[in-house]
């Protein structure tokens, strides 16, 4: 792409632009579809003359087209946080200032916003979008500042669409004087509140375990976790299944803390991201849970839908065997035992000779199954945990709309980065006004929480239940542990805790 190709976009971009904050004054938000539509509008006037040698080639599977388009603006949308705005630079926003724009934009509204900054020429299109978390692109270095007004109007669009934090919430204190008064308390839970049993998570870099997936030569890691790719070849899954496999009898601090909300009598709902069961292991009562990406917990057939509990098809899982439906087996060897019987021989009456079985044999073929006597095979079982594909369970949605969003009076998310939708959803759904905290090792970008505590997740209840008074009892707690708790940079809300010991501890945040 030249600067020349640039040009000859500029008046399409310029166009979006305006009618992107001629929408956002009139509705106060920006539906995706448009956001999307107006993105990719701009990306091709930028490219049109260049659609033989890209990636966005008027060619190519619409959909396709889309999806790509919609990535490129969403990386650079997640490129830069508040962290890195803290020195500013020549084409960078400072904290201060991006804090001052993004109050402008709230108190006057988009027209005026853009009348007062680009338009009246006190700052570019290219610094501003970094006020709004947005790195500028490498792909429109050197480009005219009309460039940028694309991205400037997704940032406006997404910055206006973002719960505004609630400025009476900021320290560590000011939690738990709402563990201390809140009743209806929804605890969203994700992968990192198990990793402290070894569990690993997803997305964790190296360590993640779609990192550790590679190996299987896949296009995208989460295609494990597919349900056609499912149907098609579910070796693929239980090659990995056996390291996921819930360990039923252990259970984390933070597993502990939400049992002791279910036992004052605070829990509401705990909306659980993760499969491993193990909040049931903690006590968490079925009433309480939402498993929203399903369990371990339970198995069914995919041929017959015949259900057993999870750890029936444990053993196959550990032993390397793609468990099979003793059901459908059962059935199978009863309608076919004649002929078998007939075919168990072979014309010399000798034993007919048995195939090799595979690394992630079936396990009806260990028992003898169908397979010996080339019967039709029988189902395959699928731990109950909601694939790519999947719908979520109807449990999830009539929960949260028809009666949590109502009554709930705190928000507590912990142990994960909210990027799978639709749990992701779920901050967003509920009222405004309703308190939040995330508890996490790193912050996330994308939602303004009222307190972010950073830090292992069982660090950090541990030190919210000593300040509260609450006794936490668990053998992974050491007795006298000390947490550090500091104020992260410049942020009035953000803090992190670190163990650090034993023995009387520093009290910030308070």
């Amino acid at each position: 792409m030249d600067l020349s190709q640039l040009a000859a976009g500029q008046t399409t971009i310029e166009a979006s632009f305006k009618a992107v904050v001629d929408l956002i004054s009139d509705d106060e938000a920006v539906e995706t579809e448009v956001r999307s539509e107006l993105a990719t509008e701009a990306l091709q006037a930028l490219e049109e003359d260049e659609e033989d040698d890209n990636d966005y080639e008027s060619g190519t599977d619409a959909s396709g087209e889309v999806w790509e388009t919609e990535s490129l603006f969403e990386d650079a949308l997640e490129e830069i946080g508040d962290g890195e705005l803290l020195q500013g630079g020549d084409d960078v926003c400072t904290l201060e200032e991006a804090r001052e724009y993004r109050r402008l934009l709230r108190d006057k509204g988009p027209r005026v916003f853009c009348d007062t900054t680009v338009e009246a020429g006190t700052i570019t299109a290219k610094k501003l979008i970094t006020a709004f978390g947005i790195k500028p692109p490498a792909f429109l270095e050197g480009a005219p500042d009309m460039a940028y007004y694309s991205l400037l109007s997704m940032a406006l669009s997404r910055e206006l669409s973002k719960r505004s934090k609630l400025p009476s919430y900021n320290t560590i204190e000011d939690v738990v004087k709402l563990l201390d008064k809140c009743n209806n308390i929804i605890v969203l839970t994700g992968a990192g509140i198990s990793t402290s049993l070894g569990i690993p998570d997803f997305r964790s870099k190296d360590v993640g375990l779609y990192a550790k997936l590679a190996h299987l030569g896949l296009s995208d890691p989460q295609e494990v976790f597919d349900i056609t790719l499912f149907k098609e070849d579910p070796s693929i899954f239980y090659s990995v299944a056996r390291d996921i496999l819930p360990t039923t009898s252990r259970f984390t601090p933070t597993h502990a803390f939400i049992k002791l909300l279910q036992d004052k009598n605070k829990l509401l709902t705990n909306y659980s991201q993760n499969i491993d069961n193990i909040e049931g292991v903690a006590g968490v009562k079925p009433e309480k849970l939402i498993q929203c990406h399903g369990s371990f917990a339970t198995a069914s057939c995919t041929k017959c839908a015949h259900q057993v509990a999870g750890e029936a098809i444990f053993p196959d899982i550990r032993a390397g065997l793609i468990p099979r439906c003793k059901r459908c087996v059962q059935y199978l060897r009863a309608a076919a035992a004649p002929a078998a019987m007939k075919r168990k021989r072979s014309a010399n009456g000798s034993e007919p000779k048995k195939r090799k079985k595979a690394e992630y044999e079936d396990s009806s073929s260990e028992e003898g199954g169908d397979d010996e006597y080339d019967l039709p095979e029988a189902g395959v079982m699928k731990p109950d945990i909601t694939f790519f594909g999947e719908a979520l369970p109807d449990t999830f949605h009539d929960r949260l709309t028809k009666h949590d969003k109502d009554v709930v009076d705190l928000v507590i998310v912990i142990g994960t980065s909210l990027k799978v939708a639709p749990v992701s959803e779920v901050v967003p759904f509920l009222p405004a006004h309703i308190p939040q905290i995330y508890i996490s090792r790193e912050p996330v970008k994308h939602v303004n929480f009222d307190v972010d505590m950073l830090g292992d997740c069982d660090v950090v209840v541990a030190e919210l239940c000593r300040r509260a008074g609450w006794e936490l009892e668990h053998e992974m707690i050491p007795k006298g542990q000390v947490v550090d708790v500091q104020l992260v940079g410049e942020f009035e809300s953000r803090w992190k805790m670190v163990e650090v010991g034993k023995g009387k501890g520093k009290e910030e945040g308070e």
